[in-house]
Parts: structure tokens; sequence; C-alpha cells
């Protein structure tokens, strides 16, 4: 297996996720509490070869 370089807390850099609400893209951090939380909740759904999607939640789990 391949070593991996690991950054300390104080290391990384803040990421920024932008998504489109309400006809805009705008990071989600400006967002209204409902809509985060709508956003934290979501499901995304990724197709395999015209089977049955499988449900990938917002950290990438699988879910059958």
């Amino acid at each position: 297996m391949q070593d991996h370089n690991l950054l300390n807390d104080e290391e990384r850099t803040p990421c920024e996720i932008w998504s489109r609400v309400m006809g805009y893209h705008r990071p989600v951090s400006f967002w209204n509490p409902g809509k985060q939380s709508e956003h934290r909740e979501r499901q995304y759904f990724v197709a395999d070869n015209g089977k049955t999607p499988a449900a990938v939640t917002a950290t990438g789990a699988v879910n059958p």
C-alpha cells in the first residue's frame, strides 16, 4: 500500500461548497438554516450500467 501524506488541521485550507438554490449559485454557508439542513440530508443517485440506481449520501457512502 502507498504511504499518503496527511496534513495537520492547521495546514488544511477550508473548502467552500457552492450549489444552486432559488435559481442562483451561492456558497452553502450563505444559505438560511433550513436550506442548509436540506442540503445535508440530500441523497445523490448514481446509475450503474442501467441497473437500479443506488443512493449515495453527501459523504459518498452508498446505500443500496
